[in-house]
């Protein structure tokens, strides 16, 4: 559990610290922007700003962890469409971290995404949103 939290926790006491030495200097304006800057990147790097995982349902996975840029940019980038997967934390789900590994070749590489029971190590964005938002009606298919 710390060690989701932990990337997050550095970002957050950063800023403090860092806003503290600004207030020190006279700056109370430029500290307050620096601390909310860094409490934003705490939010971004924290596991609050992943979807949280559901019960076990047909979706496809994602598995990820905290801190992890290239889960940020995938998260980032499929916007309102990541409710779409179920995320599952690695660092949480010991099973989670096996299958990774079992994919992967023994490394804990993330983002994996398991899609009709195949794996995919840090796939491109805009392919895994085309995996997952159906087609419109009456578009055709190149």
């Amino acid at each position: 559990m710390v060690r989701r939290w932990s990337v997050a926790a550095l970002a957050a006491l950063c800023g403090v610290l860092i806003a503290a030495a600004r207030f020190g200097d006279g700056a109370p304006g430029t500290a307050a922007l620096l601390l909310g800057a860094f409490l934003v990147l705490a939010f971004v790097l924290s596991p609050l700003a992943f979807p949280r995982a559901a019960a076990e349902d047909d979706r496809p996975v994602v598995y990820w962890r905290p801190g992890c840029v290239f889960c940020l940019r995938l998260r980032a980038r499929l916007g309102a469409d990541a409710d779409r997967l179920r995320w599952v934390d690695i660092w949480q789900d010991p099973s989670a971290a096996a299958a990774v590994r079992e994919i992967t070749g023994g490394d804990e590489t993330v983002p994996t995404v398991v899609i009709n029971g195949r794996g995919h190590v840090n796939p491109d964005p805009s392919w895994l949103r085309d995996q997952i938002v159906p087609a419109a009606p009456g578009a055709t298919q190149a």
